[in-house]
């Protein structure tokens, strides 16, 4: 499977974007995916996560500003990120998990497929 990411850009502090991924197979239409984030000099890290039943997880530094969603008609996640800041400056990337893997996780390992990232730039 391939994962398209789109969606980045460049915002002022407490501007907000919206992120998607879509998957080329409909088989992973209700996969576990989730968002990781790398900034310059840093190690990728866990944003969020959406498991097949709809469940979701975030990180600290995110919750109360970032949403993720799925719609399964589409094949495609969103990460709604609101009231942005410089520290959100990194390339965000999606993932997902195997399609018949129905357990979420938070850890950049249990994900085997990833789109080719997309640079989300917050200026303060």
């Amino acid at each position: 499977v391939q994962l398209q990411a789109s969606g980045g850009g460049l915002v002022q502090a407490g501007g907000s974007l919206r992120l998607s991924c879509t998957a080329s197979e409909h088989s992973f239409s209700s996969a576990v995916m989730g968002w990781f984030r790398q900034a310059p000099g840093k190690e990728r890290e866990f944003v969020s996560v959406i498991g097949w039943n709809g469940s979701t997880y975030y990180t600290e530094s995110v919750k109360g500003r970032f949403t993720i969603s799925r719609d399964s008609a589409k094949n495609t996640i969103y990460l709604q990120m609101n009231n942005l800041r410089p520290e959100d400056t990194a390339v965000y990337y999606c993932a997902a998990r195997g399609a018949r893997i129905t357990v979420a996780t938070t850890s950049k390992q249990g994900f085997k497929y990833w789109g080719q990232g997309t640079l989300v730039t917050v200026s303060s």
